[in-house]
């Protein structure tokens, strides 16, 4: 049949039927085989890169070892138990060595990532940095503190992966602007932590290293996309982390692990030396920022950093120190309060959680107001619109050799969905599934500057509108939900737009802060089986299945301000930590 087919096509003088089926077999053999060459060397790179790692942590637990036989009456759980202030207290007058403090914290770190995988690789130049600080004589406010950093925060000599194959070939040239600020006040970076492939999720896992376990229960995802910091801090192996956020990647792990999380106004930290899989999206933009088990430490952290050395650094950010005055703050607040944005509904214990913290804070004194905030329907369109503005084609692109973490699939396969197909399935799901049918229309891109250009002044118009009417209420800030508790592994994927509760402040560029207040109870349990969400669709059910079996894990809030003023978020964060804490304890 095909012989009869080329002969038709093709003059018998000029080419012979079984030479060309020879050639079309070769040519078919050959895309075969180049295609094997390519996933073979993308395999190469892959179990290199986690070779490395494990190298990397096995010249760790020999430094640890090496230590305790030098060293074998280190007071390893008085040390771990310390708050941040305690042990900065303690190294600052001399009463624990950073050396000690430092190879306490190695050995712990180890075996957390022995149990939850949470670690990408550890620094071995920490050994130097401990050196440095100790010939110095200097001491800064973060003197002889281990610090651990997420995946992509770049670090002289290392990579940052953001958990992809393409990210495997370069080390860094030098260290990100953060890093250098920490090395000067005197902590010591001693280890990357794990991430979701190309960042743009809440879950942990990459096709690289693994998946990272909730250390509270390992059968919990810590969440994401800092969720190897979440990991490695809720399980003791670090006392203080530095994340990235862009819908949450800080506050959503601080939220499934029970850590404190300050996402701050974006560019008030240093964003010099921070890698990412799609750059160029300034309509909304990323903020690193601290995690770790109390506010009293983020805020040290922020005091750190917020120095002249980051503004000499980088003088795109703003010379605004911390402001100690407003955080030491105990005036009275006026808090606005919502416990469900109206698009996606939070499971019974996060609106718990809002209502139990406004009757603390009223009876402390505060001023609380109710707060709506405006049309978060409209507000995840544009978000989504934002980030895929090309139709998802540069996120695509990062897939090498189309490896695709399962965690990442469901997100993935929507994208590839032609426009025209986007757009008639919007069409046909509208009417039944609005908010499904709103995501694929979103996903559809824009066809022109001019609608970019519209988008944006979109985006604008509706910051003004929210700080018109946070200026109307005359609030000082809002106490709100947080997406949680913590997910089963792999629905993260299935649920994108659940992030609203965190995403609203990424888009506005607000201060927004994650303070643990409670835990899922069985009452909560029993409660959940009621929710029904608000629209009857497939994410409600699912949101439902990804939080169940959850007893006895962290529920939190959020705590936002206005711009600028993360001094003012961090001190209502510190309050109602303060109350939280007085209720647990009654």
């Amino acid at each position: 049949m095909i012989q009869q087919q080329l002969r038709q096509l093709l003059p018998e003088r000029e080419v012979n039927p079984s030479a060309a089926l020879a050639l079309l077999g070769g040519s078919v053999a050959a895309v075969v085989v180049w295609k094997w060459l390519g996933k073979r060397q993308i395999q190469k790179k892959m179990e290199e890169a986690r070779r490395t790692r494990d190298e990397g942590l096995k010249k760790m637990a020999e430094a640890v070892q090496q230590f305790r036989e030098q060293v074998p009456s280190a007071q390893t759980d008085a040390i771990l138990s310390l708050p941040l202030l305690e042990l900065s207290k303690k190294l600052q007058e001399g009463s624990l060595s950073p050396k000690t403090v430092l190879y306490t914290y190695l050995e712990k770190a180890l075996e957390v990532t022995q149990q939850t995988n949470c670690l990408r690789h550890f620094i071995p130049e920490c050994e130097e940095q401990l050196q440095e600080i100790q010939r110095r004589g200097e001491k800064g406010l973060l003197y002889g503190i281990p610090v651990s950093i997420k995946d992509h925060i770049g670090h002289k000599g290392h990579l940052a992966t953001c958990g992809l194959v393409q990210c495997l070939g370069t080390p860094m040239q030098e260290d990100s602007v953060l890093v250098k600020v920490l090395k000067r006040q005197g902590a010591i970076p001693f280890a990357m932590t794990n991430v979701p492939q190309s960042l743009f999720s809440y879950d942990c896992s990459n096709p690289i290293f693994g998946q990272t376990l909730n250390p509270l229960n390992h059968q919990k995802s810590p969440g994401g996309s800092s969720g190897g910091e979440g990991a490695l801090i809720a399980g003791g192996g670090s006392i203080l982390g530095i994340g990235s956020d862009v819908a949450g990647s800080i506050r959503l792990p601080s939220s499934f692990c029970g850590l404190c999380g300050l996402k701050p106004t974006a560019d008030r930290l240093s964003l010099t030396g921070m890698t990412g899989p799609v750059s160029g999206i300034t309509a909304i933009p990323c903020a690193l920022g601290p995690m770790a088990r109390d506010v009293d430490s983020l805020a040290l952290c922020m005091k750190a950093l917020l120095c002249q050395e980051m503004f000499r650094l980088d003088p795109t950010v703003p010379p605004i120190p911390f402001n100690e005055e407003v955080y030491s703050s105990s005036a009275p607040l006026r808090v606005g309060y919502f416990d469900t944005d109206g698009y996606f509904p939070l499971p019974p214990c996060m609106r718990r959680a809002v209502q139990e913290t406004r009757e603390a804070l009223q009876a402390a004194g505060h001023q609380l107001v109710p707060f709506s905030p405006p049309r978060i329907h409209y507000v995840m369109k544009l978000f989504m619109k934002t980030f895929f503005a090309d139709g998802g084609h540069a996120w695509l692109d990062v897939f090498t050799g189309n490896i695709v973490d399962p965690t990442l699939k469901s997100q993935v396969n929507s994208c590839k969905i032609p426009r025209l197909g986007k757009k008639l399935l919007a069409l046909i799901l509208k009417p039944l599934f609005p908010r499904l049918a709103d995501y694929l229309s979103s996903l559809c891109g824009m066809r022109s500057v001019k609608e970019m250009w519209n988008h944006n002044h979109e985006i604008q118009v509706y910051r003004a509108e929210f700080i018109a009417r946070w200026m109307e209420l005359q609030l000082d800030v809002v106490l709100c939900p947080v997406l949680g508790p913590a997910f089963n592994p792999g629905y993260a994927g299935k649920l994108l737009n659940a992030v609203s509760s965190t995403m609203l402040y990424n888009f506005l560029n607000f201060p927004a802060g994650v303070v643990p207040v409670s835990t899922v109870t069985e009452a909560d349990e029993e409660e959940l089986k009621l929710y029904r969400g608000c629209c009857n669709d497939p994410w409600d059910q699912t949101l439902k299945q990804a939080v169940t079996g959850a007893v006895g894990l962290p529920v939190a809030v959020q705590c936002v301000a206005l711009p600028w003023q993360e001094e003012l978020c961090l001190r209502f964060m510190k309050e109602v930590e303060t109350l939280s804490r007085q209720r647990r304890a009654t």
